[in-house]
C-alpha cells in the first residue's frame, strides 16, 4: 500500500506527498477580506504539504459571516490571494482556495441582510461578530432565484481563483454551511424540488459542482463534507444513505477528489460521531478520499498504510509546525500550539512559529 510519502494525483493536481494542510481559519484578512503580505508569509512557510487548501473563503458578502475572513468575490480580493499563491508557488508548493457560503451562519452584522438557508430555519449558539457574539436570526428560505444566483457566485469566486493563480478550488459542503444545510434533512424542510427526497436534496450539490466544473474544469475542483458529526445543529437521519446516494452523483459527475471530516472519536469541539460513511461512499465512488480525523500524525500514517485513505489533511498541527511534513518524515518533535492566537490578528501566533533549523539555532 502507498505511504504518506508517495505522489498523489488529484485530478489535474500532482501532490508530492499524502499529507494535506487542512482549511484553517485564521481571521488576518480584514474587514475588506483582502489577502496581505503577512498571509502570503503564512502560507509559503507550509508549502511543504502535498496540497495546501485554503482557509475558508467567501463568494459574496452575503456568504461571509466570519469577521477578517478573506473573500473572492471581487478584484482587490483576487489580487490579494495572488500574492499569496505566487509565494507558495515560488516555495514549491500546492494550493486551492476553498470556496465558502456559510448560509443561516452569517449574522446581519456582516452579511448586510437577513441570512439566508434552504429553509426557513435558526442555528444554535451564537454568531461572531465585531462587536462580538449575537444570536443568530432565523433566515428566509432560498428561492429558486436565489439559488440560481448564488450558484453564479460560486462560478465567479471560482474563475477568481484561478484567475489569481490557485491551482483549483474545494467547495466547502462541510461543518452546516450552506451546502450542508441543503443535504441534511435536520436543516432542509423544504417540499420542492431542492428538498424531501435524498435525490432533491443532492440537487443543490450537484447543480453547484455542474457550475462550477463548467467554470474551470472538473478536474479542478475537490468538495468536503462532515458526514458523521452534528456541527451547528445539522444532521441528518440516515447519513449512511445520504453520503452512498452522494457518492453516486460524484462519480457521475467525474469529481476527482473529496475531503471527509470524519472522525473515529469525539472531536476537539465535543462531537460525537456516527457511523463512518466513507466505506459506503468508496463502493459507488471511485475518485481519491481524504480523510480528515481530528489525528495525529501517527494515525495519519496508519489510515494511509491501511488503505482506509489515498490521503489526509492536518489542520491544527500545521499551525505550529510549519514544516510539519519534514518533521513527520524524520520524527522530530512538534511545537505547542497557542490557541489564544488562532484568530487575534497580527503576526504573533501566525507566522512566528520556529521550523526545525531555526528552532536549533535559537
Amino acid at each position: 500500500m502507498p505511504g504518506l510519502f508517495n505522489a498523489l494525483q488529484l485530478g489535474s493536481i500532482e501532490l508530492p506527498n499524502r499529507i494535506l494542510m487542512a482549511p484553517l481559519t485564521r481571521a488576518r484578512a480584514g474587514r475588506e477580506g483582502v489577502p496581505n503580505e503577512l498571509m502570503a508569509r503564512y502560507y509559503a512557510q507550509r508549502a511543504g504539504a502535498g496540497l495546501i487548501i485554503s482557509e475558508a473563503t467567501g463568494i459574496s458578502r452575503e456568504g461571509l459571516g466570519w469577521p477578517n475572513a478573506p473573500g473572492l468575490w471581487n478584484e482587490a480580493q483576487a489580487d490579494g490571494w495572488k500574492l499569496v499563491t505566487d509565494a507558495v508557488h515560488q516555495a514549491g508548493g500546492r494550493i486551492v482556495a476553498q470556496l465558502w457560503h456559510m448560509g443561516r451562519l452569517v449574522h446581519p452584522d456582516l452579511g448586510g441582510s437577513r441570512p439566508i438557508s434552504s429553509s426557513a430555519t435558526t442555528a444554535p449558539d451564537f454568531a461572531h461578530t465585531y462587536e462580538g457574539k449575537k444570536p443568530y436570526v432565523e433566515a428566509r428560505a432560498a428561492t429558486r432565484d436565489d439559488i440560481g444566483r448564488i450558484l453564479d457566485d460560486y462560478a465567479r469566486a471560482a474563475r477568481n481563483a484561478v484567475e489569481a493563480g490557485f491551482d483549483g478550488v474545494q467547495i466547502h459542503g462541510a461543518n452546516g454551511y450552506l451546502v450542508d444545510q441543503f443535504l441534511r434533512d435536520s436543516a432542509n424542510l423544504r417540499d420542492d424540488d431542492h428538498g424531501g427526497a435524498i435525490a432533491n436534496r443532492l440537487r443543490f450539490v450537484r447543480q453547484l459542482l455542474q457550475a462550477v466544473g463548467d467554470t474551470i474544469g472538473i478536474d479542478r475542483v475537490g468538495i468536503r463534507f462532515s458526514p458523521n458529526i452534528l456541527v451547528q445543529g445539522v444532521e441528518d437521519s440516515g447519513p449512511v444513505r445520504l453520503f452512498a446516494e452522494l457518492a453516486k452523483t460524484l462519480e457521475a459527475l467525474s469529481v476527482p477528489w473529496i475531503e471527509l471530516r470524519e472522525p473515529d472519536k469525539p472531536t476537539a469541539a465535543g462531537s460525537v460521531p456516527t457511523t463512518p460513511v466513507s466505506p459506503a461512499m468508496r463502493r459507488h465512488y471511485s475518485g481519491k478520499i481524504v480523510i480528515n480525523s481530528d489525528q495525529d500524525w501517527t494515525d495519519a500514517r496508519a489510515r494511509v498504510a491501511d488503505g482506509h485513505a489515498d490521503a489526509v489533511s492536518i489542520g491544527r498541527l500545521f499551525i505550529a509546525n510549519p514544516d510539519l511534513v519534514k518533521r513527520i518524515a524524520t520524527d522530530a518533535p512538534l511545537n505547542p500550539s497557542d490557541p489564544a492566537t488562532f484568530y487575534s490578528g497580527g503576526a504573533q501566533g501566525y507566522v512566528d512559529y520556529p521550523a526545525l533549523g531555526e528552532q536549533e539555532a535559537a
